[in-house]
């Protein structure tokens, strides 16, 4: 009976591992058709999905674009609009460097004159050109823009701006001033820090064209071969910049000196004054009267008894027949003796002017009698002086470059300013003193039309600071000392790069990009790749 029960229960023992052997069995042929369902089912989605990207990637691509393009021409629209109000631009350096001073401000406001400031060929965003914009803002007449020479070649003809360079003309009706870059900065010479000093001189040059007292200047003629048309034609060029009236004056018609004359211009007298000019000269050096005199070397002797009076009257004795020479290599061009660089004395004309920057051509020195100054009520200033190891040329026969026996050695005044009291002012009465000035160079050919050398194609007048010592010199004594600078050409100096320089920036303008593009398809085909 035992055996019975026994032997039914191991039957229905196998008979339940059959069966679960058959249920795995089925579980096992049924998972992969499960899995190979939900695998098509899961690409099915996926091939929706990837529809459906591409479908509205393409629909929001088109308003992506159309977006960013209305984007655009909203920034556009906001940067036109902005730039039209000419804003003041936020300037948070420590001393408002890019920020119209409430001086100059204070200076122009009360301006009723139109005044243009044209930037010809700067860039819209010029630091210098968003700080005159800001006059606007004090006076509504003064407006400032940037031109550029080819649309504009009247201004670019009128005050010789050349293409490629660039200048500021400050202008108002028939008056106008004309700066650089360069004249809108200096240098510490202690620290070598660059210093802008672009709002000063745009105010002076905004008050100097709209000034009502304008100088007047009377160039002496019927005495000299050196004339503002002949000899010095470049020069009359440069003075159409300044903020003066020029004239000629003919004393044997006029019979005196204008009362509207502030300064007297006397270039080298090739021949003596007759008495009326030498009087008429005369009574406006005792009337208080100043005189830019020039003075070309002599090569022969001359009787001029009239110039040498009017002279005197300052302590200055008759000019000798010779020329200087020089012998310090640091203080002559081009090893040529006779091209001087004089050094220059601390003045006011002299300070905002370098130092080894004016050529003197042929000079002759300025004799001063010192002994007699007091007596006159001069004092003198030196302005230009030689080397102590300068001579003074008197045999021209002799071509050797050092002092032959007899001729002077030493350092020579080559330019002086010597001011001469008339009559001293008298507390009591409240009357002023009355002075006269002389300023007197031993030198006309350095601003003349003369070359500096056979092969130079440019005048005098042009080098270097020899047209700034002369215009200072006049803005000195019509006592417009606002006007005085280191006026810079706005010409510019043509620049050839080398084989290898050019190679260098093709490569950056064209070949980079290149680069860039192709390494951007690489990088997104690869990508495509790997999904």
């Amino acid at each position: 009976m035992k055996e019975k029960e026994e032997n039914l229960k191991k039957e229905n023992t196998l008979q339940e591992e059959k069966k679960d052997k058959r249920e795995n069995k089925a579980k096992k042929e049924k998972q992969p058709k499960e899995k190979k369902n939900k695998k098509e089912k899961k690409d099915k989605e996926t091939s929706k999905f990837v529809q459906s990207i591409k479908k509205n990637w393409i629909i929001n691509g088109t308003k992506t674009g159309v977006l960013i393009v209305l984007i655009i021409a909203v920034f556009v629209a906001i940067t036109f609009g902005l730039h039209s109000l000419d804003l003041t631009p936020l300037d948070f350096t420590q001393d408002k460097l890019y920020t119209l001073t409430d001086e100059s401000k204070e200076r122009v406001k009360d301006i009723d004159k139109d005044v243009n400031i044209y930037f010809v060929n700067y860039s819209d965003d010029d630091s210098d050109l968003s700080l005159a914009k800001q006059y606007k803002s004090a006076n509504e007449r003064i407006t400032a823009e940037t031109v550029n020479a080819d649309s504009r070649p009247d201004l670019a003809e009128k005050y010789g701006i050349e293409s490629g360079s660039s200048g500021i003309i400050v202008e108002c009706g028939d008056r106008s001033k004309v700066l650089t870059s360069s004249d809108l900065v200096t240098y510490d010479s202690t620290t070598y820090e660059t210093i802008s000093i672009a709002e000063e001189k745009l105010t002076s040059a905004i008050l100097s064209v709209t000034t009502d007292d304008i100088p007047k200047v009377y160039f002496l003629e019927g005495y000299s071969d050196f004339t503002l048309d002949n000899n010095m034609y470049y020069f009359s060029i440069y003075l159409k910049n300044e903020i003066m009236e020029v004239d000629t004056l003919n004393i044997l018609s006029t019979g005196n000196v204008p009362e509207d004359c502030d300064t007297l211009v006397i270039t080298s007298p090739s021949k003596d004054f007759d008495d009326v000019a030498k009087t008429a000269i005369i009574d406006y050096i005792n009337r208080g009267g100043n005189i830019l005199w020039l003075n070309a070397a002599m090569a022969n002797a001359m009787d001029l008894p009239n110039v040498n009076e009017v002279l005197a009257l300052y302590g200055v004795n008759p000019f000798e027949v010779g020329i200087i020479r020089e012998t310090d290599s640091s203080r002559m061009v081009s090893g040529s003796p006779d091209l001087i660089i004089p050094n220059l004395g601390y003045s006011t004309i002299t300070e905002d002017l370098y130092s080894d920057g004016v050529i003197f051509v042929n000079a002759t020195k300025v004799n001063i009698n010192e002994d007699g100054l007091e007596d006159l009520n001069v004092t003198e200033t030196d302005l230009a002086t030689t080397s102590d190891g300068a001579y003074f040329r008197t045999n021209f026969e002799n071509s050797t470059t050092s002092a032959a026996e007899g001729e002077e050695t030493g350092s020579f005044v080559v330019g002086a300013e010597l001011d001469k009291t008339i009559t001293e002012a008298n507390e009591e009465t409240g009357e002023s003193a009355v002075t006269s000035t002389l300023i007197i160079y031993g030198e006309n050919y350095f601003i003349s039309d003369y070359q500096l050398t056979e092969n130079s194609q440019y005048p005098a007048v042009q080098l270097a600071y020899n047209k700034d010592l002369a215009l200072n010199s006049l803005a000195y004594l019509s006592d417009r000392e606002e006007d005085i600078t280191a006026r810079k050409s706005t010409g510019t100096v043509t620049y050839t790069a080398t084989q290898q320089q050019d190679t260098v920036v093709r490569v950056i303008i064209f070949a980079v990009p290149v680069v860039i593009i192709l390494i951007g398809l690489i990088v997104w085909q690869k990508r495509r790749r790997k999904k």
